[in-house]
């Protein structure tokens, strides 16, 4: 690795870290799409505007070299957290912050250095590299674009360090993406998202689209470099198990909103939102304890319309008249948690453990 990232990463690393002030600070963030039929049909068939509340108002910090995991169901929501955060959706309201700048209004110009420093890994790696170009070209782009090496033989140099970085050889830069397997690929992006020396990566189902076989080993890099370099993370994933034993903190989602924030630790071994401790019932119980779960019950509201009050209320066990009507906003709980429940605050929801130790996924060092 190039002395210049090197310094680039101890120095933003440090200085976050000591002064203990969020390096991403994400407030009142919505996104809302419009998914109304065309203005003629609409007029002609008497239908009302759609809209679809993808994220509706969340709130959330991640401080510099830790790990925030985002998890929820299909259409929670969090995939379209990761696009907003990277500029590939802007907001309809609220804020982004970046080391204290709001990030969400800028134009091209002015994102770019910001681009350079907050990169992204995508689920599919497939889907994700050019299969057009070359390794090294893939590489090279954000290289060049940021204009981080002075000639080409040092652009060659940079591009066969990260190879190496992430576990190939620099003589995999002359083949095509095709060439590789799905974990192959996956660490080729992962070279093409360090490429432009970032602080902060956000990683949208780095591993989901991956065989068991290998996830571990491309989870045990990403910690490798994190501890290396420096790195921020928001993870997202809908493995529980990967999610406890990687990240520092984890918020739950539910219909474009938080239900629960809480340290990882806190929130496997004591969950306080009824979501969150349905979304823990589905982990296997290897001790065989013996405990009562709580089933999975019900379907996921339509997000065009969902219910009124706490979107969770249908499903939910413990709700009652309030929850229908009133919809909760997140508290503290004492614990380093923020849960957004009546039934919490009221002292209606158990707040017994749940659960015992959480599997280590095969291979994923502990």
């Amino acid at each position: 690795m190039s002395e210049q990232a090197v310094a680039t990463h101890d120095t933003v690393d440090h200085e976050h870290l000591e002064k203990g002030a969020p390096i991403l600070a994400v407030k009142s963030m919505k996104r809302y799409f419009d998914v109304s039929a065309p203005w003629l049909n609409r007029v002609l068939e008497g239908q009302p505007k759609q809209i679809l509340k993808a994220v509706d108002g969340i709130d959330f910090e991640i401080k510099a070299g830790e790990t925030f995991s985002l998890v929820g169901e299909s259409g929670c929501g969090k995939s379209t957290v990761a696009k907003l955060i990277v500029g590939l959706h802007g907001p309809s309201s609220g804020s982004i912050e970046f080391e204290g700048r709001d990030i969400a209004g800028l134009s091209r110009t002015e994102m770019a250095p910001i681009r350079r420093r907050l990169q992204m890994i995508f689920q599919d790696p497939y889907a994700s590299l050019n299969p057009r170009w070359k390794v090294r070209d893939i590489i090279a782009e954000p290289i060049k674009a940021f204009g981080l090496a002075s000639s080409e033989d040092a652009v060659s140099d940079r591009v066969g360090e990260l190879l190496t970085q992430v576990g190939l050889s620099p003589v995999d830069g002359e083949k095509y993406p095709h060439e590789f397997s799905g974990g192959q690929r996956q660490r080729i992006s992962i070279a093409r998202a360090l490429a432009s020396e970032p602080d902060f990566l956000v990683c949208d189902e780095p591993t989901s689209a991956l065989d068991v076989s290998v996830q571990a080993q491309i989870l045990n890099l990403m910690r490798d470099l994190q501890k290396e370099l420096g790195l921020t993370y928001l993870f997202i994933s809908h493995n529980l198990a990967v999610v406890c034993h990687v990240s520092d903190r984890v918020g739950v989602m539910y219909l474009g909103r938080l239900a629960e924030v809480a340290p990882s630790e806190t929130l496997f071994s004591r969950p306080r939102h009824p979501y969150t401790r349905m979304l823990l019932d589905t982990i296997p119980d290897l001790e065989m304890s013996g405990r009562e779960r709580m089933p999975v019950g019900g379907e996921v509201p339509n997000p065009i319309t969902p219910p009124p009050g706490c979107a969770f209320h249908p499903r939910c066990p413990f709700a009652n008249d309030r929850c229908k009507t009133e919809r909760p906003e997140p508290r503290a709980t004492g614990d380093g948690a923020l849960v957004a429940c009546h039934g919490v605050e009221e002292g209606r929801v158990p707040d017994d453990p749940i659960m015992g130790k959480v599997p280590v996924p095969e291979g994923l060092n502990a």
